[in-house]
Parts: C-alpha cells; structure tokens; sequence
C-alpha cells in the first residue's frame, strides 16, 4: 500500500486546527479554522475526492480521528460521508481502547507499536492508505521514511506558529514536485513524492 498524506498548510508550515476554532488549542492556538476562506469546493474538494477514490483504507492519530468519528456518521447519505464511514480505518493510540472504536470499520493500532504495524500495511498489497491531519504521527512517517505521496494544499496565509508535519531533525529529504493546481482563491495543491539525490 501507498502511504498518501494530505495536509492543509499555511505559507509558514502551520497545519493546526484547519477546520475549526475549538478543534485544537493546544499552545494557545487562536486560529482554528483558517482554511474557510480559501476553500474552493471544485479544486480542493475534488483533490480530496481523488485522494479518496484511490484509498483503500485512512490512518489516523488519536485526536483527528476523534474528530472525524464525531462528525461523519451524522452526515451519512452524501456520497463523500457514505465513503468515509464505510472504508476501513486504523487509529494510532497509545490511550484509546477497542471500546472507544465507535466508528464504523475502525482498527487500533498501539501507540507503541505504530511504526511497525504502519510498515506491514505498507508493505501488504492494496491501494493507498490515505492520512489527514494527525500531525505528530505524519511527522513521524516522514522521519521513519514511510511516506510514497504529500499532497500539501497550500493557504495563502501566515499562522505565526503552531503544530507542523516536518521532523526538526536535520535530516535533507528531497522531494519531487509531481503536479501543482492553483484555486481561485490562491489555495495551491502540491504534490510531492520523494526523489532520490542524483
């Protein structure tokens, strides 16, 4: 399986709280919802519904998917939500347990046993094995150099600080930019795969 990321991200690296103001606050973080004025449901939209159409199955972290699970199962009968509830779904956590998989078809994978588990799927034959937000375990796939795609939707705006996908490690990743789409509304989709140092 094709591990495929993606983010909303600001001008700055910034890839909290993109859909609403109480949806992460960790730090102090004013901003929760500064994706809304540059969404552009034909551009963005429809990069999230390619993303989907190739997904086998999502990977999440803790926080985003309890957010995802709190919101999707309501808005069942729209294509978009039909599929999201119905796909198979992991989620790495080190708190969760089995009783707390109160969305459909969702697998816990241990906190601790994250990169392993995340390696088999990797290398087990399927299509993509999609992520969105979770920025602490993106974080760590980028560093463990499990990530095939990194499709980063870029907001024309700064953020002055808060969470981010990229390792602070000094590591050099290249990467190849594979097809870029600009929005009405200067949101930009970038995707990215590694390259190799030629």
């Amino acid at each position: 399986m094709r591990i495929a990321i993606t983010e909303f991200i600001s001008l700055d690296g910034v890839v909290q709280a993109p859909g609403g103001p109480k949806e992460d606050t960790d730090g102090g973080f004013a901003h929760g919802g500064w994706t809304h004025p540059y969404f552009d449901a034909e551009v963005l939209g429809g990069a999230f519904d390619a993303g989907m159409r190739k997904a086998e199955a999502l990977l999440f972290g803790r926080r985003t998917w309890q957010t995802m699970a709190a919101a999707w199962p309501e808005r069942a009968g729209d294509p978009f939500a039909d599929r999201m509830n119905s796909i198979k779904k992991y989620v790495v956590s080190g708190t969760l347990t089995d009783a707390d998989l109160t969305w459909n078809n969702t697998t816990l994978i241990p906190g601790a046993e994250a990169v392993a588990r995340v390696r088999e799927l990797r290398a087990a034959e399927g299509g993509d094995l999609a992520m969105m937000g979770s920025p602490t375990l993106v974080r760590t796939l980028i560093q463990e150099g499990l990530v095939d795609e990194l499709q980063l939707i870029v907001m024309p705006v700064l953020l002055g600080g808060g969470k981010s996908i990229f390792p602070e490690d000094g590591g050099k990743r290249p990467l190849e930019l594979v097809s870029t789409t600009t929005a009405k509304t200067g949101a930009q989709v970038c995707v990215y795969r590694p390259a190799t140092e030629g």
